[in-house]
């Protein structure tokens, strides 16, 4: 079965959120099949860094990716999240 790399930005609502907890609180927030292979702290302005997450989900998921920005968004400390690439993988 094909899966689905997702790569994602996500920018906190605060300067002071603790990113690393922030992946945590995603992880468990995440559906059932999906996975955060790796994530990546990016420096964006005066102290704040937003997250670049890759996420590998089910290639089958009605909705393509509507279902995981919306979770994405629900999650507290959240304030923004920007879908920068879907790339199909054969094998994981």
């Amino acid at each position: 079965m094909a899966r689905v790399l997702v790569v994602a930005s996500i920018y906190p609502s605060s300067v002071d959120t603790d990113l690393d907890k922030l992946v945590k609180e995603i992880e468990k927030k995440l559906p059932e099949n999906y996975e955060i292979t790796r994530y990546d702290k990016i420096p964006v302005a005066f102290g704040l860094h937003s997250l670049k997450l890759y996420i590998i989900m089910p290639e089958e998921s009605e909705g393509g990716t509507y279902n995981l920005e919306e979770t994405l968004r629900s999650i507290e400390g959240v304030e923004e999240i920007e879908i920068e690439a879907v790339h199909r993988i054969s094998s994981y």
